[in-house]
C-alpha cells in the first residue's frame, strides 16, 4: 500500500512542477512577479443537500480548505495523487513532530528524491464532506503545498470536476 502511495505522490509532485513551469512561461509579462493563488470559495452543503462544493480558483485549480483532525489545512486538490501529502509545516500544525517521524519511504518528486513518513489522519472534512481514517504521507522536504489525493477522494461516494467547481458526494 505504501509503495502505491509513494508512486502516486511522485506523479502528483511531478504535475505540480510542470504546472509551475507552465505558469512561469505565461506570456512573459509577469515573469518577475510571483503568481498569487486565489482562494477557492467553499460552500457548505445545506441540511437537505447531498453534495459539497469547492469552486475553481482563478488559477484554474481547486484549492480546498479542510478540517483535518480539528485543524484547518489548505490543500491543492490533485486527483493524480494516490495519497494525501502534507508539508512539514502542515504536519507540525496537526501535532506531528517532523523531526521524530520515520521517513522510511522514498518518493521521487519534481525536485528529486524525497523521504516520506506514513501517517493516518483521523478525519478530513471539506465543506461537510467528511472522510475518516485517511492514509497520508508527510514529506521531509520539497512539497510547497499540501495535496489532497485519492486516499481522501477515493473514499467519497463520488466526486466530479466541472468547469466551475468540484462536487464532493460523501
Amino acid at each position: 500500500m505504501i509503495r502505491v502511495l509513494a508512486i502516486g505522490c511522485i506523479a502528483a509532485l511531478s504535475a505540480i512542477g510542470a504546472a509551475r513551469t507552465i505558469a512561469s512561461l505565461d506570456d512573459g509579462a509577469h515573469a518577475a512577479t510571483p503568481v498569487l493563488l486565489a482562494e477557492a470559495a467553499i460552500s457548505a452543503p445545506t441540511p437537505a443537500a447531498t453534495t459539497a462544493q469547492v469552486s475553481k480558483s482563478a488559477d484554474g485549480h481547486y484549492w480546498a480548505e479542510a478540517m483535518v483532525d480539528g485543524k484547518v489545512v489548505r490543500f491543492l486538490v490533485d486527483t493524480g495523487a494516490t495519497a494525501v501529502a502534507l508539508t512539514a509545516d502542515d504536519a507540525r500544525r496537526l501535532g506531528y513532530n517532523p523531526a521524530g517521524l520515520d521517513y522510511r519511504h522514498e518518493v521521487i518528486t519534481a525536485e528529486g528524491r524525497v523521504k516520506a513518513a506514513a501517517v493516518q489522519l483521523r478525519s478530513i472534512s471539506i465543506a461537510g464532506a467528511r472522510v475518516d481514517n485517511v492514509d497520508a504521507l508527510i514529506l521531509e522536504r520539497g512539497l510547497h503545498t499540501s495535496l489532497l489525493g485519492m486516499s481522501y477522494l477515493g473514499k467519497l461516494q463520488s466526486f466530479e470536476a466541472t468547469r466551475t467547481s468540484l462536487i464532493l458526494k460523501p
